[in-house]
């Protein structure tokens, strides 16, 4: 069951939010209501670092605080960051269940057990309502009236099938609305390498055309020893006819059904839909493995790779995976074989079924066939999790290790959000700037920012740099100011999430320019200057006037070095996106009269935009192409206009 953002808003009773600075713990948790909800922890820094969900939010959030509850080493240094606690009612427990999946999958808080992998699954989608239906690839689920196949773990293998289906049964893949649009158009390649039985030209009849359809159906459930004995009696005549390519031609098709066949082994005589949960764990890392049984048949099998935060036992990771898990994926089967019993078995029986629209059944089996299929997917978790310890252990270290390493050289503690900044333009014309983000020491893209410079005049860095600053985290205020005034979460808002470092893309002249912008607006964010040699190479980092010396074999040198490259890179392609749209685009462009020709005549008599700035009316009139009006109207709009 999935909360529309509309329905949201009938569910949620309240919600209780206080100010950073003014918030009293002990005077808030008087006022927990002894309802069901979901509460949200806060950091100093105002970041969501848990989400949980409670049957009283007045009892589970208070537990938290109590000095006399036995808590685990990583729970308490969780509660140790606690600055402030928010919470929403609601009416149910399992409407706070789908509110914390929700939440979780939005804010990916750090103490929360989260999936490292963000997958999507491929189906296979038989549109079954129409008069000549198709077979195709999907990548969800819809509610639309067609018959839906998998979901499978292998996008290629998918594609493969379906072009087999299409090879052994010719259906269609056009979306031409048939039968009204028979005969409007040609027939498509597809008809001439004979994978297409063209209805769209009438060449098969509705009835031939839908047995063939039932087939591809008969093929997609699993039914292969018919076709497969079809093709090699196929293959015999044609050899004995010694058409030797027909008889190659059904040979590789045969083949084909047979790697198909093959992939999908029974599994089970129960023709049910299951899936197979079961996991290891080492340390904070865990890996889940999940066997995929359609209609009794094995269709696939992935592996998840997990950071068990403050979880404290297997039940508790496999409850978070099921949770986040079925929150992602449309399809949920009638089944889930579980390795460990879940902490909230009932609510998320309940949550299951009605998302599936069918009783839904979770199972932790003791005993028998089920048992041995639970202890497969284990001994499958355990393989691949000591097959990726050591490259789990080296992403670690180049990641969140390097980001620690930069903290130690500055004396800066957590370390988890670095904003860079760089400023492109070739001779100050198109100006461009550009914000890109690490966190936990990988890139994170969908927070990267262009800027188009506007307020400055020719090739100055400091002055772009200040401006581009001064947007970034002006605007983040005053998104900020608007979500308290509306009651909202401010960790939403697009620029309103501060960074714990900044490093500039030079020395202390870079540095000065961002600490004045962040006195101005009242901000306190650590800032350093990536310092380079005559060689353009990094070889320091600037920070409280001083040039700090860094291990040039160390990964946090190759963060630095990654981080310096990215920003430019990513100033220089949008500053290359915008030459290639419109050739230097300059505020020259934004004069009334003042064309093409007008503009390169103009660059090629002043070769810079100052010199045109500073140029008269009769230099401007004596330009190729110009006239008076012309060099009147680029007078004034330099001299008698403010930008």
């Amino acid at each position: 069951m999935e909360l529309e953002e509309e329905k949201k808003k009938e569910h949620i009773k309240d919600v209780r939010r206080s100010p950073l600075g003014a918030f009293d713990v002990e005077a808030e948790l008087k006022k927990l209501p002894a309802k069901p909800g979901v509460y949200l922890m806060h950091d100093a820094r105002d970041e969501i670092i848990y989400v949980g969900k409670a049957v009283s939010l007045k009892n589970r959030v208070r537990q938290y605080f109590q000095s006399s509850r036995n808590k685990t080493a990583k729970i308490e240094q969780m509660v140790s960051r606690i600055a402030r606690f928010e919470y929403i009612i609601t009416d149910s427990e399992l409407e706070a269940l789908v509110l914390e999946c929700n939440l979780i999958k939005e804010h990916r808080p750090r103490y929360n057990t989260m999936l490292k992998d963000d997958k999507t699954y491929p189906y296979i989608k038989a549109t079954v309502y129409e008069d000549f239906p198709r077979i195709l690839f999907s990548r969800e689920m819809k509610k639309d009236k067609s018959k839906y196949f998998g979901p499978y773990t292998s996008a290629g293998a998918v594609k493969d099938t379906i072009d087999l289906i299409h090879k052994l049964y010719q259906i269609r893949t056009c979306s031409r609305a048939l039968p009204k649009d028979i005969g409007k158009e040609r027939p498509c390649l597809n008809y001439h390498i004979k994978q297409c039985a063209a209805p769209c030209q009438g060449y098969i009849s509705r009835e031939e055309y839908w047995s063939s359809f039932q087939k591809a159906l008969d093929f997609l459930n699993g039914n292969y020893s018919g076709l497969m004995k079809e093709l090699e009696d196929k293959m015999m005549a044609a050899s004995d006819a010694m058409d030797f390519e027909k008889a190659i031609e059904y040979r590789e098709l045969l083949s084909s059904v047979k790697q198909v066949a093959q992939k999908q082994k029974i599994t089970s005589s129960g023709l049910e839909d299951r899936d197979i949960i079961a996991m290891a764990k080492e340390n904070q890392d865990a890996v889940v493995q999940v066997f995929f049984v359609r209609e009794g048949r094995l269709i696939g099998r992935d592996h998840f790779h997990i950071n068990t935060a403050v979880a404290e036992n297997e039940s508790q990771i496999l409850t978070s995976f099921v949770k986040q898990f079925y929150a992602g994926t449309p399809f949920v089967p009638r089944e889930l074989f579980v390795q460990y019993p879940l902490e909230e078995d009932e609510v998320i029986g309940q949550w299951l079924t009605a998302k599936r629209g069918q009783k839904v059944r979770i199972i932790s089996p003791k005993k028998g066939e089920k048992e041995r299929l639970v202890e497969l997917a284990a001994k499958n978790a355990r393989m691949v999790l000591d097959q990726d310890k050591e490259k789990i252990k080296r992403e670690e270290l180049r990641t969140i290790g390097a980001m620690n390493q930069v903290g130690e050289w500055l004396n800066i503690r957590g370390i988890r959000r670095i904003e860079a900044f760089d400023i492109s333009n070739i001779s100050g014309f198109e100006s461009v700037g550009s914000m890109i983000v690490y966190e936990d020491g990988k890139p994170k893209r969908s927070d990267y920012r262009k800027f188009r410079i506007k307020s400055v005049q020719g090739p100055n860095d400091y002055a772009s740099m200040e401006e581009v600053l001064t947007r970034r985290f002006a605007h983040g205020l005053e998104e900020e100011e608007k979500l308290k005034e509306k009651g909202v979460d401010v960790s939403i808002g697009s620029f309103t999430r501060f960074p714990d470092l900044i490093m500039m893309d030079g020395g202390r002249g870079q540095v000065n320019i961002a600490l004045d912008v962040l006195e101005k607006l009242g901000l306190t964010i650590p800032v350093c200057g990536m310092v380079k040699d005559d060689n353009h190479r990094t070889r320091g980092l600037y920070f409280h006037n001083v040039e700090i010396p860094i291990d040039k074999h160390s990964e946090g040198f190759r963060l630095i070095t990654r981080i310096q490259d990215e920003a430019h890179r990513f100033a220089i392609e949008y500053h290359r996106s915008l030459r290639s749209k419109a050739q230097v685009h300059s505020v020259l462009d934004e004069i009334p009269g003042i064309g093409p020709a007008r503009r390169k005549a103009l660059m090629k008599q002043f070769k810079s935009q100052e010199a045109i700035r500073e140029a008269t009316v009769e230099e401007l009139e004596r330009t190729p192409q110009m006239n008076r009006l012309a060099a009147r109207q680029v007078y004034d709009f330099f001299h008698g206009k403010k930008e």
